[in-house]
């Protein structure tokens, strides 16, 4: 039987068949506060899903954290208005 002169390492094969597994991570934006997050997965930064609030983030924080945390929400809420067209009822209104 044919046996190679110099053998490969677990290492130097392991290195060899590694790229074929890694793949890039697709990271979308979540709608409620831009921020990456796994696709169908809810956003651990405001804990909504789909739209609809699955988990209570501010229910865990302790009270100082709770207010920087509102604050946050807040200031993102605002931003997105901001960066909204406006409707038909604010443009009348000016």
């Amino acid at each position: 039987m044919a046996v190679p002169k110099q053998g490969h390492t677990r290492a130097k094969v392991g290195k060899s068949r590694m790229h074929k597994y890694i793949k890039p991570v697709h990271l979308n934006i979540c709608p409620k506060c831009k921020k990456p997050v796994l696709s169908h997965t809810v956003c651990l930064n405001c804990g909504f899903y789909k739209g609809q609030e699955v988990i209570n983030v501010l229910a865990s924080l302790t009270k100082k954290e709770k207010k920087i945390k509102e604050k946050e929400l807040k200031q993102a809420e605002q931003q997105e208005k901001k960066d909204s067209p406006m409707t038909m009822e604010e443009l009348t209104k000016k």
